[in-house]
């Protein structure tokens, strides 16, 4: 008697990772960027907290319209030799970013937006952003064994 060939038992679909990410982030960051201006307004003194966080936005608008020009002339300039502007996309990306971090309000964000932002510390930022890029890309180019993980198993002609 041959066994009963039917439909295989569906997997238990697993959401991803980033999902729970942003999800605790969108949760913890603002908490944290409240205690911190209480904590900063203790120290200083609530109108010095206030003005210090508008010279923060002012600063952080004006170095997104400064930096996002450069990045934008540097990618048309890029795209109209011939080169591959992976470099000039992942600082527009980045100056993107920092800049909606820095005109959100807090000191948290503005300390990561202005270290997306600023040219001495986006090639650390962008550094990151193309490893992180570039471990997706393995994973799954190599269905998340990884390089050295062998080649995919194969019954009768079908990628398990």
């Amino acid at each position: 008697m041959a066994p009963a060939v039917g439909p295989a038992p569906r997997a238990r679909r697993r959401r991803p990772r980033w999902l729970a990410v942003v999800f605790v982030l969108l949760l913890v960051v603002p908490i944290l960027e409240i205690a911190t201006i209480i904590a900063v307004g203790k120290v200083i003194g609530g109108w010095q907290t206030l003005v210090l966080l508008l010279l923060e936005s002012a600063l952080g608008a004006w170095l997104v319209r400064r930096e996002g020009a450069r990045a934008w002339r540097a990618l048309v300039t890029a795209l109209n030799t011939g080169q591959m502007p992976s470099r000039q996309l992942s600082d527009a990306a980045l100056v993107l970013v920092g800049g909606t971090l820095l005109l959100s309000p807090g000191f948290l964000t503005d300390v990561v937006g202005f270290v997306l932002i600023l040219p001495v510390t986006r090639p650390l930022a962008r550094r990151a952003l193309e490893a992180v890029v570039a471990r997706r890309l393995l994973r799954g180019f190599f269905g998340g064994r990884g390089p050295g993980g062998g080649p995919p198993d194969v019954i009768e002609g079908q990628v398990l």
